[in-house]
C-alpha cells in the first residue's frame, strides 16, 4: 500500500507545483506552447514505440483482449458525448471533445509507470496494447469527427484526407514499435539510449504543465456537462472493460486486473 502512495504521490506533487507556478508567475499562456509540442510529437511518441518494442509480438497478438477493451473505450467515448449534448447542450464538436475527455486518461505518463510498478514485468503487454489501441482509435475517430463538424458542407472524404495529412505521431510510434517487435529489430545502443533520454522526459513536464494549465483557465462556473462526462470515465469506463473481458474472453487474472486498474488510475488526471 505504501508502495502505491510513494509511486503516486509525485506525480500529484508535480500537478500540485504547475499549479502553484501558474498562480504566482504570470506569465503567458502561450508559453505553453512549445512544451505540448514537445510532448505530443517527441516524448510520448518516444515512450509508446518502446513499450510497444520492447514487448514480444506473440503477447502482442492476442485479438480478444484487443476487441474487449476498445470496445470499452468507445462506448465510453459515446456514452460521455451523449452526455455532453444532452446535460450540457453542447454542439456536435464539442460534444466530440466530451467523449474524448470521458474515454481518454493521461496514459502517457501515468498509466505504464503506475501499472508496472504495482504488477510488475507480466503487465507490460495488456499495458502496451491498451496504450496503443487507445491511441490510434481516439486520435483517428477525435479529428474525423471535428472535421466533418467543422465544416458548412462535411465531406468524409474530405475528413479521412485532413486525417492522412495531420496523422497522430502516437499512431506513427504505435506501428512502428508494433513492426519492431515482430521483426526483432534491435536498435544500436546510441539511439536506444536517447529515446530512454526522451521517455524519461515524459512525466514530469507533462504534469508540470498539467497544473500551469488548470491554474491559467479557472473554471468560472463548473459547466453541467462535466460531472457527468467524470462519471463516465471513473464509474462506467472501468467495469464496462471488465465485463466485456469476461463476455469476449478468458484471460490471465492479472491481465484483467491490469486493465481495470489501467482505467481506473489514467481516468483520475485526465480532464479537461
Amino acid at each position: 500500500m505504501f508502495d502505491i502512495v510513494n509511486l503516486a504521490v509525485p506525480y500529484f506533487s508535480l500537478i500540485f507545483v504547475g499549479y502553484g507556478c501558474g498562480k504566482v508567475k504570470a506569465l503567458p499562456e502561450a508559453g505553453l506552447a512549445w512544451m505540448n509540442f514537445f510532448l505530443l510529437y517527441v516524448s510520448l511518441p518516444a515512450l509508446l514505440f518502446v513499450i510497444m518494442s520492447k514487448t514480444p509480438f506473440a503477447e502482442l497478438n492476442n485479438p480478444p483482449f484487443l476487441i474487449a477493451t476498445t470496445l470499452a473505450t468507445s462506448s465510453a467515448f459515446i456514452i460521455a458525448m451523449a452526455v455532453g449534448r444532452i446535460m450540457g447542450s453542447l454542439s456536435p464538436r464539442e460534444a466530440t471533445l466530451a467523449g474524448l475527455s470521458g474515454a481518454y486518461g493521461n496514459i502517457g505518463y501515468v498509466g505504464p509507470g503506475l501499472a508496472l510498478a504495482v504488477l510488475g514485468a507480466k503487465a507490460a503487454a495488456p499495458t502496451a496494447l491498451i496504450f496503443c489501441c487507445d491511441s490510434i482509435f481516439l486520435f483517428s475517430v477525435v479529428p474525423v469527427l471535428i472535421e466533418l463538424t467543422d465544416r458548412d458542407h462535411p465531406s468524409l472524404l474530405h475528413a479521412f484526407g485532413v486525417l492522412l495529412r495531420q496523422i497522430n505521431p502516437l499512431i506513427m510510434s504505435a506501428c512502428a514499435g508494433a513492426l519492431a517487435a515482430a521483426l526483432h529489430i534491435h536498435l544500436p545502443v546510441a539511439i536506444d539510449n536517447t529515446l530512454l533520454f526522451l521517455q524519461n522526459a515524459a512525466a514530469p513536464p507533462s504534469l508540470f504543465v498539467l497544473g500551469v494549465t488548470v491554474a491559467l483557465r479557472p473554471f468560472k462556473r463548473l459547466p453541467w456537462e462535466v460531472p457527468g462526462v467524470i462519471a463516465v470515465k471513473l464509474l462506467l469506463h472501468p467495469p464496462a472493460a471488465f465485463g466485456l473481458m469476461l463476455l469476449i474472453g478468458t484471460f490471465a487474472s492479472f491481465v484483467t486486473l491490469t486493465s481495470v486498474m489501467w482505467f481506473i488510475q489514467t481516468g483520475r488526471l485526465a480532464f479537461p
